[in-house]
């Protein structure tokens, strides 16, 4: 209730019509206003509340799986362009699409390994 007191003034006037000033006048109990946030937080879609807690839910389910498409088709997209071109017109792979509450993944950096590491491996094989 502290970290997100905003939002929850705002969806408890929104969605219920009730003002969260109500319980220091004694018209709302904290037994009452622990079932409307539970509610709050139970409710589909993008109250102030939810979005305030999980950025994410900014956005619906649909908006996520559209998001998860429109990146396969640019990936397929992509795959297609690459394997029906030259080597020397070489693009670079699509980007996702950015969502809300979801960092970007940066890829690792290609890590290669050392001489005596790849001889060891190939001891290994040969020894099984």
């Amino acid at each position: 209730m502290r970290d997100y007191s905003d939002a929850l003034e705002a969806d408890l006037l929104e969605v219920f019509g009730i003002d969260l000033l109500d319980l220091w006048t004694g018209r709302l109990s904290l037994r009452r206003l622990h079932v409307l946030i539970t509610s709050l937080l139970a409710r589909q879609g993008s109250g102030a509340l939810v979005v305030a807690v999980d950025e994410s839910a900014m956005w619906s389910h649909e908006a996520h799986i559209l998001a998860r498409i429109s990146d396969a088709l640019e990936a397929a997209n992509w795959l297609f362009i690459s394997a029906n071109s030259s080597q020397d017109t070489l693009l670079d792979p699509p980007e996702p699409m950015w969502r809300p509450g979801i960092e970007p993944i940066e890829a690792p950096a290609p890590a290669m390994a050392s001489g005596a590491e790849v001889a060891g491996w190939f001891a290994g094989i040969s020894a099984l």
